[in-house]
């Protein structure tokens, strides 16, 4: 690679960069709020909502990245077609092949970078995420339930206490319980403290009363008691089994299903759906640059728009993703449909060396351009009146 190559590739990277952070913050932004409850309701700090939020990132890029780059090779192609450097590149005889090539090496880098978040990255930090929000959440009135406020869990389980001794001892519980549909609970006690052990986590409660009303009946059932134990297990971060879905899977563990996986034996389907799109992802960025310089890349003049090229690349683009999303879609139940991504991908990158070798500027209909000149024309009124 001379120095014309290093120079585009050090410019697509650069784009390349500047928008994928750009992107991902946008969309890290929308996913996070949807977390913001472990602020609000749950009382943790803006460095816990980060920390556990972030986790998501490794993901977004994934996912963001192919675009990321098809947006950075068109720019730099745009920009080195309004400068005129294209067309200079091809007076002076560099051949179309010596110019894609620093392109295709920023896609190779992309591709890789996408192929170790699908494979490693990405599945290990959604199970972190998993993992660091369930334990937040965790351990409820002894992090989370403030003296002489009542807090929800769940929408359908409320706790209060009156104090919390210094001792870890909570004095004056109250504990409604309305999880189950048929039965309402309260819960009453003077005094009770949290108990941990191989079984889970328990709330002990000593010297109170629990009143039970049925569906259907008019007067409540009440029980008194000395201890009782509430389990908290669900709520607690003590030992649990973890069954993570097919997006928190290693790529390892998509190929080779352990045997005792029941989620596999249930949902083969998923997992080899799954599987493919892992496959397919790190082919992405090639297909899309191919098709973005097999379009953008050939020399025009000035007085030659490219504004048909750009609605070619964005159309190209979002139909090779479509395919992947309903062939992703529909292979769950019928493993053919799988391959449809792959001959999408293959026969777009093909089609796109096919049209580089000729060194053709790929000319639409008339038809079609007579419609882009009006409607160019119609928003240029639009914007001088």
């Amino acid at each position: 690679m001379g120095s014309i190559g290093r120079y585009v590739f050090r410019t697509t990277m650069g784009a390349f960069l500047i928008t994928v952070v750009s992107l991902t913050l946008v969309m890290w932004f929308t996913q996070a709020m949807r977390e913001f409850d472990l602020i609000t309701s749950e009382r943790q700090t803006v460095l816990v909502f980060v920390g556990i939020t972030g986790l998501i990132v490794p993901l977004l890029v994934m996912m963001i990245a192919p675009i990321a780059l098809v947006l950075a090779v068109s720019h730099v192609l745009n920009k080195l077609s309004t400068d005129s450097e294209i067309i200079v590149m091809n007076a002076a005889g560099v051949s179309p092949w010596r110019l894609v090539t620093p392109f295709i090496a920023a896609a190779i880098v992309v591709s890789l970078l996408v192929a170790a978040l699908a494979a490693y990255i990405s599945p290990l930090s959604l199970r972190e995420l998993r993992d660091w929000a369930t334990q937040v959440r965790a351990d409820i009135l002894t992090n989370i339930v403030q003296p002489g406020r009542f807090t929800t869990v769940g929408g359908n389980l409320t706790f209060h206490i009156a104090d919390r001794r210094p001792n870890g001892l909570l004095v004056g519980i109250f504990l409604d319980d309305r999880r189950d549909p048929k039965e309402h609970s309260t819960y009453l006690a003077e005094q009770g403290e949290i108990v941990k052990n191989d079984n889970g986590s328990f709330l002990v409660l000593e010297g109170g009363s629990i009143q039970r009303l049925e569906s259907g009946q008019r007067d409540p059932r009440i029980v008194t008691f000395d201890r009782y134990a509430f389990d908290l297990s669900k709520f607690s971060s003590g030992p649990q089994s973890v069954n993570y879905n097919t997006h928190e899977k290693y790529l390892s563990e998509l190929l080779w299903p352990a045997p005792n996986d029941t989620a596999y034996l249930t949902q083969a389907g998923q997992y080899r759906s799954e599987l493919s799109d892992r496959l397919a992802s790190p082919l992405y960025p090639l297909a899309f640059v191919i098709v973005a310089f097999a379009l953008l890349g050939p020399p025009q003049t000035t007085r030659q728009s490219r504004t048909l090229a750009l609605f070619g690349v964005v159309g190209a683009v979002a139909l090779l993703r479509l395919v992947g999303f309903l062939s992703v879609i529909f292979g769950v139940h019928a493993p053919i449909f799988l391959a449809a991504q792959y001959v999408a991908l293959v026969a777009a990158m093909l089609a796109g060396l096919w049209q580089i070798s000729s060194g053709k500027t790929l000319e639409p209909a008339p038809i079609v351009s007579k419609i882009a000149t009006a409607i160019g024309e119609r928003i240029a009124r639009a914007y001088a009146s």
